[in-house]
């Protein structure tokens, strides 16, 4: 039932509040001091497997400089000598707390030995030891930009490293994929970070690399650690608003009851439209004998991984998703002061003894 016109106002200045306190609150984390960029956790997606390529050609696995510690990893390195997106099973779902914690014997697939290898090394998963930051690289075939995808819709680091990328990165499309699962149940490399979210960009087609995604890759990984270069200093981030897509369900191809294989392909009308709204009765798929499947849901959607090459074998030919927008606090590390202000002439003399607490205390007075 519709609220009367006074309430429903009162309830839109509730919500309207509730996010300008957001936008105005400031939140303080400690400094990301350890970041993992890793690729070829699919060894078939080459953008990320020549960028890790690249940095480990330097032959240091760690850069350090004062304010970052950044590790380089080739994730599934058989899976990349293969060119092939695992050897025995997805190293990318590999990351659950119930695989992390599972016996290995000489029966066990290589990718799950692998998973708790890389959680030895960047975690332990959800530990105060794991990498404060990790960037999983991936390619994509369908036509998505570059897209962050994360299990949370409040981790205000990403979501502030997503907004700076979507600032400085104007040539390319970016978007953040909200996978609404609980820690123990993410799936994903990213996830044994402390923060962590996957970089995926496309169209690129598995088993090559375009100059212009593993570009755009290149650019998005420089950007993020130019901001936590500008983070760890002592630059405040202001709050705002983004849009961010959280997953609701995925549409399996049509399958001929018989055979059971595929009876339909997505339709032109759809095909290379991630992230344009699919509403009720738009053209979904196009049968092989020319037919029209129409969308039967009831509720408008935006629908990305568009025919993904990769998803076949699980018989998935999109994902949907709603579109939010979420309310971000202000964010500054904890060495950071706030900026200073021009006081009269009364304050001054306080003001330097403030500084000199500040300063034995080893604070930094940021930009």
């Amino acid at each position: 039932m519709a609220l009367p016109k006074s309430e429903s106002q009162y309830a839109g200045h509730e919500v309207t509040s509730a996010a300008s306190w957001m936008e105005r609150r400031e939140v303080v984390f400690p400094t990301v001091s350890r970041v993992a960029v890793c690729g070829g956790t699919h060894g078939n997606e080459l953008s990320g497997v020549y960028l890790v390529r690249e940095r480990l050609k330097k032959k240091k696995l760690t850069e350090e400089d004062d304010l970052v510690s950044v590790v380089t990893v080739m994730s599934n390195p058989r899976a990349v000598q293969q060119c092939r997106r695992y050897t025995e099973t997805d190293l990318n779902r590999c990351f659950t707390r119930a695989t992390l914690s599972c016996t290995v014997t000489d029966k066990t697939p290589y990718e799950i030995v692998r998973s708790q290898e890389l959680n030895a090394l960047l975690g332990p998963k959800g530990s105060p030891d794991a990498a404060d930051l990790v960037c999983d690289l991936h390619n994509t075939t369908a036509n998505m930009g570059l897209c962050f995808i994360a299990y949370s819709d409040c981790d205000w680091i990403c979501l502030h490293i997503f907004r700076y990328l979507q600032r400085q990165m104007s040539n390319i499309p970016v978007r953040f994929i909200h996978f609404d699962l609980p820690l123990n149940e993410a799936y994903s490399l990213d996830s044994v970070g402390r923060h962590g979210f996957a970089m995926e960009i496309g169209p690129q087609a598995h088993g090559l690399v375009r100059s212009n995604i593993l570009s755009a890759m290149q650019d998005g990984v420089q950007h993020m650690l130019d901001w936590v270069r500008l983070f760890n200093s002592g630059t405040q981030f202001e709050g705002g608003t983004v849009e961010i897509y959280t997953m609701v369900k995925n549409v399996h191809y049509p399958r001929d009851p018989e055979t059971c294989g595929l009876s339909a392909a997505v339709h032109p009308h759809l095909q290379d439209r991630d992230f344009c709204l699919l509403r009720p009765g738009d053209p979904l798929f196009k049968t092989f004998s020319g037919e029209t499947v129409n969308y039967k849901g009831t509720e408008p959607l935006y629908p990305f991984f568009i025919n993904e090459c990769a998803y076949y074998e699980k018989g998935v030919a999109l994902s949907l998703a709603r579109r939010r927008s979420i309310a971000i606090p202000s964010i500054r590390s904890e060495r950071d002061r706030k900026p200073r202000r021009c006081m009269t002439a009364e304050e001054t003399e306080e003001e330097d003894e403030t500084e000199e607490s500040e300063e034995a205390n080893g604070l930094w007075n940021g930009e």
